[in-house]
C-alpha cells in the first residue's frame, strides 16, 4: 500500500470504526463518477485475526459495513461493500458508492405534482329541466358554466430527488448518512395546466434509483456524492450528495493537460461511428396518430456543403413526455450526445505541477492537447466524468467532450 494510504472500515448504522487500516488489496481502483456511484474492489489475504468480528463473522460484511480510501488525511472514496465471496484464506471485497443503495429499494409513499384540479360546480343539478336557467329562479337566470379545472401545487425537481432520498433514509435500518443539498433546480414537475401531471406512486412499484435515473435524464442535472472529515479533531465523516445548479464543476483553465507533460497515456480516440446523429424524433404518449412527437435538427450540420455528411436520424422513446417543450428538450439532450466530433475517452496522468493531484472536480471542463495519429494535433475541451486513483501513482480520467452537454 503507497505510503500516506489507509482503507478505514466502518459499521453501516451506526459508523463505528472497525479497523483503522484493512489490510486491503486492490484489484479494481477506486473510481468516482459523475451522477453516478463509482465502485472499488479488492482483496484481503491471508486471513487475519482481527478482521474476523467478536460474533464470528467477518467484519466487512454486504450492505453492513461502509468502507472509505484516505490519502494524506483526507477521504478520497467511500463507499458500500456489496459483495463478498471467499476462496481459501483468500476474501474478495466489492465496494459501490452511497448512491448505490437507492437501487432495488420500492417507493412505498405517493407523490403527485400538478394534480390536475376540477372545483365542485356550486350550480350541478340545479336545471333538472335543462332548459339552461336555474331551476324555481324568478326572473330566470341562467346557468353558469361549470369552474375550469386547474393545475394544483407543483414541485421542483430536486425536490423530488430529496423526497425519494427521504423516504429511504426514513426507514429503520435505511439511513446511510446522505445529507442533500438544499436548493432548487428552478424547474417544477408536471405541467401548470393539470393535463399531465408528474405521479410517483407505490402501487406501480417504482424502483427509487431507476426513478432518480429518469429524473436525470429527463431534466438534465449533475450529482456527486462525497466524503469528508467533520473537522480536524474528530473521528466523525460526513456524506453529502452535490446537486448541480443544474451542472457541476466549471471551465478549468487555471489546469493543463498535456501529452509529453503530465498526460502519459490516451485512450484511443473515437467518434461516434453507428451512434452519430444530426437529428433526433421523440415519440412520447399516446398511440398511434395520437402520440406526441417532436423533431430536433442540428442546423449546423445541415450545411452539407460545409461538413460533407449525410442526414442521420435517431428515435428517442419516452412514454412519460408529453408537452412540446419536453419532448424539445429530451431530442436536445440525445442531439448534443450524438453529434460530437472526435472525442478522447479516457488520459492516464500522473500528479504534476499542470494539474496537482485532486485539484480537479467531477464536472470541471479540462483543455485536453494531444497528438493522435492520421488526425493530428487535438485541442479539444472535455469535461471529466470520472476519475481513477491507482496505487502506482497514475490517475485515469473519463472524459466526454464539453459540446456533447446541452446544459
Amino acid at each position: 500500500m503507497p505510503v500516506g494510504w489507509r482503507f478505514i472500515a466502518q459499521n453501516a448504522l451506526t459508523e463505528d470504526v472497525l479497523d483503522w487500516q484493512v489490510p486491503f488489496a486492490l484489484s479494481s481502483n477506486p473510481k468516482r463518477d459523475l451522477s453516478g456511484p463509482g465502485s472499488m474492489a479488492g482483496t484481503i489475504e491471508p486471513e487475519y485475526a482481527r478482521m474476523i468480528g467478536a460474533d464470528g463473522e467477518p467484519i466487512l460484511q454486504e450492505w453492513g459495513t461502509k468502507l472509505y480510501l484516505e490519502i494524506d488525511g483526507a477521504i478520497r472514496w467511500g463507499g458500500i461493500v456489496t459483495k463478498t465471496a471467499y476462496d481459501g484464506a483468500q476474501a474478495t471485497v466489492s465496494c459501490e458508492g452511497f448512491s448505490t443503495y437507492l437501487h432495488g429499494i420500492p417507493f412505498e409513499d405517493y407523490i403527485i405534482s400538478g394534480k390536475k384540479i376540477t372545483p365542485k360546480d356550486p350550480y350541478a343539478g340545479k336545471d333538472k329541466n335543462h332548459d339552461g336557467f336555474i331551476d324555481g329562479s324568478n326572473p330566470k337566470v341562467k346557468v353558469p358554466k361549470p369552474p375550469k379545472s386547474y393545475g394544483g401545487p407543483r414541485i421542483d425537481v430536486y425536490d423530488a430527488v430529496r423526497k425519494i432520498w427521504s423516504h429511504v433514509q426514513g426507514k429503520p435500518f435505511g439511513d446511510v448518512g446522505l445529507v442533500l443539498d438544499s436548493h432548487d433546480k428552478g424547474e417544477l414537475l408536471g405541467t401548470a395546466d393539470g393535463e399531465d401531471p408528474w405521479e410517483l406512486a407505490w402501487w406501480d412499484n417504482p424502483d427509487c434509483g431507476q426513478t432518480l435515473d429518469t429524473l436525470v435524464n429527463q431534466f438534465m442535472f449533475d450529482w456527486v456524492e462525497t466524503h469528508a472529515w467533520k473537522d480536524s479533531t474528530s473521528n466523525t465523516i460526513t456524506h453529502r450528495l452535490r446537486l448541480g445548479t443544474p451542472r457541476l464543476g466549471r471551465k478549468r483553465a487555471d489546469l493543463r493537460f498535456a501529452q509529453g507533460e503530465n498526460i502519459v497515456a490516451i485512450a484511443k480516440p473515437e467518434g461516434m461511428g453507428d451512434e452519430y446523429a444530426n437529428e433526433v424524433m421523440v415519440l412520447g404518449k399516446g398511440e398511434g396518430q395520437k402520440m406526441k412527437r417532436a423533431q430536433v435538427a442540428d442546423l449546423t450540420s445541415r450545411r452539407w456543403a460545409e461538413t460533407r455528411r449525410l442526414r442521420r436520424v435517431a428515435t428517442v422513446t419516452d412514454k412519460t413526455l408529453s408537452s412540446a417543450s419536453a419532448l424539445r428538450k429530451r431530442g436536445a439532450q440525445e442531439l448534443a450526445g450524438r453529434s460530437a466530433e472526435l472525442q478522447i475517452p479516457a488520459i492516464q496522468i500522473i500528479d504534476h505541477p499542470n494539474a496537482r493531484f485532486g485539484s480537479w472536480a467531477l464536472g470541471d471542463d479540462i483543455r485536453v492537447q494531444v497528438h493522435v495519429p492520421w488526425v493530428g494535433d487535438i485541442d479539444v475541451w472535455h469535461r471529466i466524468i470520472s476519475d481513477e486513483i491507482s496505487a502506482d501513482g497514475f490517475i485515469a480520467l473519463a472524459l466526454k467532450r464539453s459540446d456533447s452537454f446541452h446544459y
